[in-house]
């Protein structure tokens, strides 16, 4: 269950990414563990791992909102 662990601790990790790389390293590194935890989800089909990709993918989206920046609006 170290996959678990990490992803906890993912989790609770304070985000202030100082730099576009470091967004950019946080997001794969949420994918990869969302992946490895579907691995496992696929075998155990337990509801709390399911409960952690949720969350993880919302961090994740947000992270990856955060990188693409705000649309320019046309006027």
């Amino acid at each position: 269950m170290k996959t678990v662990e990490k992803a906890l601790e993912f989790e609770n990790r304070k985000f202030s990414f100082k730099t576009t790389s470091d967004r950019i390293l946080a997001a794969r590194e949420a994918k990869d563990l969302i992946l490895e935890i579907n691995e496992i989800y696929k075998k155990k089909k337990d509801a709390q791992l399911m409960d952690l990709m949720k969350r993880l993918t919302m961090i994740k989206q947000k992270i990856e909102k955060r990188l693409k920046g705000r649309p320019l609006t046309a006027s």
